[in-house]
């Protein structure tokens, strides 16, 4: 499963609408954590496919998006049920730690 890239034309409808549970993950290029958790996002894709979406906001690119959400900082990663916030998590985490997080609701 490829990790979807949100913006704001298709971020509420991708969230708002979706079927499974969504994990978005904030980002951004200059973030030196964000490129520690990247493949790991990369591996839950593809084990939790067909269980939930994962998807990304660049927040260089989406700074909109990342303010309605209370993004504060970089990575974080946001677990949205229903496109209701569910868990929110932010720094690096480790695979193990994040399928925790996840698993609640997949």
């Amino acid at each position: 499963m490829s990790i979807k890239h949100l913006l704001p034309d298709n971020f509420e409808d991708t969230v708002k609408n979706a079927a499974l549970p969504v994990i978005v993950d904030f980002w951004a290029s200059w973030c030196n954590p964000c490129r520690m958790i990247a493949p790991v996002l990369e591996e839950l894709a593809d084990e939790l496919d067909g269980r939930a979406e994962v998807c990304k906001v660049d927040v260089d690119e989406a700074g909109d998006i990342a303010a309605g959400m209370g993004v504060m900082s970089v990575p974080t990663i946001m677990v949205l049920v229903g496109g209701k916030e569910k868990e929110r998590v932010v720094g690096y985490r480790s695979k193990d730690e994040l399928m925790a997080i996840v698993g609640k609701y997949v």
